[in-house]
């Protein structure tokens, strides 16, 4: 059986607002469904994902700004992260994690720059969204590299 990820859900304060960060970031825009008042449903996909996100307005409870560590894989960080800068995005410098290949929690143990040798998993930058929901772009060049150095 696969199980294929498909939607997470963004709690956002101003739907306007998101929906132009969003598109800002260079997203498609699948839908912005109004029924009333008090529903409305937005979705974006980043370029190449299967899976998208939704926000709006009747569609959860969440606290705005509450997501956090939500991973976008890339192939060439570098890239990604001029890309981002191009497109106005604030984003974080590269940086890997002190004790190994992925991060811990908020900035702690984060040393400035690519992960030694480049190896996949280990380079990462962050953004936010306009209420503090947080991306990490994360750099894979390949799948499952095998075992990483003990800490």
């Amino acid at each position: 059986m696969e199980y294929q990820l498909e939607l997470i859900a963004v709690p956002v304060t101003d739907i306007d607002r998101a929906k132009k960060f969003y598109n800002q970031l260079g997203w498609r825009e699948d839908l912005d469904y109004v029924c009333g008042d008090d529903y409305r449903v937005v979705q974006f996909t980043p370029p190449g994902s299967g899976c998208s996100i939704v926000f709006g307005a009747g569609i959860g409870i969440a606290a705005p700004g509450t997501m956090e560590n939500v991973h976008l894989i890339v192939r060439d960080i570098e890239e990604a992260r001029a890309e981002l800068t191009g497109r106005g995005v604030e984003i974080s410098e590269i940086f890997h994690d002190a004790d190994g290949v992925f991060h811990h929690a908020g900035t702690e143990k984060r040393v400035s720059g690519l992960y030694p040798g480049r190896l996949s998993y280990g380079s990462f930058a962050s953004f936010a969204d306009p209420d503090g929901n947080g991306y990490l772009l994360q750099e894979v060049a390949e799948r499952a590299p095998g075992t990483l150095p003990a800490c």
